[in-house]
């Protein structure tokens, strides 16, 4: 089987892309002794891809009970999930732990904190730590802090933190500071709650930006991360990874062509590219992705899906469009803008290998 086999829109998955993004993410947490990966699969949802992001069925992360059920059946026991826990859902987790999974859950609430200690199942927690993203997570030297590994008891397992605000960082300097701020704000946690006598078998922070570039992980115990492993237009921005680095692809046909606006029709619309905007405030706009040859080269220029409707996209050049290389029904690729919300949308990737054939058809899982 080869690309001009499949059904469009699709998503295509470079192995030998995807293998060399995990060499270095893999590379990055080695330079720091004792320090271990734990891959968040909230992207890839795939236990092919775990597989070779965690060998040996590795710890990981998940973001939906979905997830954490799913690879807990595929042999990946250690698992962070890493959302904020709901009361209505520790049955579930607690029911995958008692199936040999060893699934931990995050709170950063009192009350939620004592509904984990009175569950009956095996459950436990680890604490979020706000370290300068203000989403989720307490300060790790508020009173909250303390209260909530108090009420947990014997079922704290530690501390997490996520800097997303890594995100917003346009230099390997600013993102190196970052890097340590969430270090410092993770282990000074560790370190209170220990003080304390609670049990802190886990400090786990990252996100993509900082566990390439943090210098300083003493105290940390593990690191998560994601994206890398398939990268988009905006993580090439602010130098998670290059521009050949880019794993997924959409695979589209061209549907029309419309040479008084320099722009052809696709297939691949809001669905299948998602209409996030990340790389709206980067250095470059990649509007809604940039289109790629079928061997997913720039032969078009700055070909940029500029508007999408629901099954539609719009892509214009920055020069000429080859018109006579793109007749309706040419397949064409689309990188994505945020790889993370445009593969939510696929239930399976199609495998290639820097080529056309298709090696192989890889599962993900979807829902919650």
């Amino acid at each position: 089987m080869t690309l001009d086999d499949l059904p469009t829109p699709c998503l295509l998955l470079d192995l030998g892309i995807l293998k060399r993004n995990l060499a270095r993410m893999q590379a990055a947490v080695a330079r720091h002794p004792g320090l271990r990966l734990r891959p968040h699969m909230k992207t890839a949802k795939s236990i092919a891809v775990a597989d070779l992001a965690a060998p040996g069925k590795g710890p990981i992360t998940v973001s939906t009970i979905a997830e954490a059920r799913y690879f807990a059946g595929g042999g990946f026991h250690d698992q962070i999930y890493a959302v904020g826990i709901t009361p209505a859902k520790l049955d579930a987790v607690a029911a995958l732990n008692a199936q040999g999974a060893d699934v931990k859950v995050i709170t950063d609430d009192a009350d939620v904190a004592a509904a984990i200690a009175a569950h009956a199942g095996p459950l436990r927690a680890l604490v979020e730590v706000d370290c300068g993203e203000g989403r989720g997570g307490v300060t790790p030297d508020g009173n909250l802090l303390a209260e909530i590994a108090g009420r947990l008891g014997a079922r704290c397992a530690g501390v997490m933190t996520h800097a997303g605000h890594s995100y917003a960082e346009r230099s390997t300097e600013g993102m190196e500071r970052v890097a340590e701020a969430e270090h410092r704000g993770a282990v000074l946690a560790a370190d209170r709650l220990r003080g304390m006598g609670a049990t802190v078998d886990v400090v786990s922070l990252g996100s993509s930006p900082t566990a390439l570039y943090g210098r300083d992980m003493g105290g940390v115990t593990d690191v998560r991360a994601g994206v890398y492993m398939f990268g988009d237009l905006f993580q090439a921005q602010i130098g998670t990874h290059g521009m050949a680095d880019i794993a997924v692809t959409v695979l589209t046909a061209v549907t029309g062509r419309k040479p008084d606006r320099n722009a052809v029709l696709v297939d691949a619309g809001a669905i299948a590219l998602s209409k996030d905007r990340s790389t709206e405030k980067a250095p470059k706009d990649y509007g809604f992705g940039l289109m790629l040859d079928l061997d997913g080269q720039p032969s078009f220029g700055e070909a940029i899906v500029a508007r999408t409707h629901q099954e539609h996209g719009e892509v214009r050049g920055d020069g000429p469009l080859p018109f006579d290389l793109l007749p309706v029904g040419a397949l064409v690729r689309i990188a994505p803008n945020h790889t993370c919300l445009t593969v939510a949308a696929h239930d399976r990737y199609h495998v290639v290998d820097g080529g056309r054939e298709v090696l192989a058809v890889w599962d993900r899982v979807n829902g919650w």
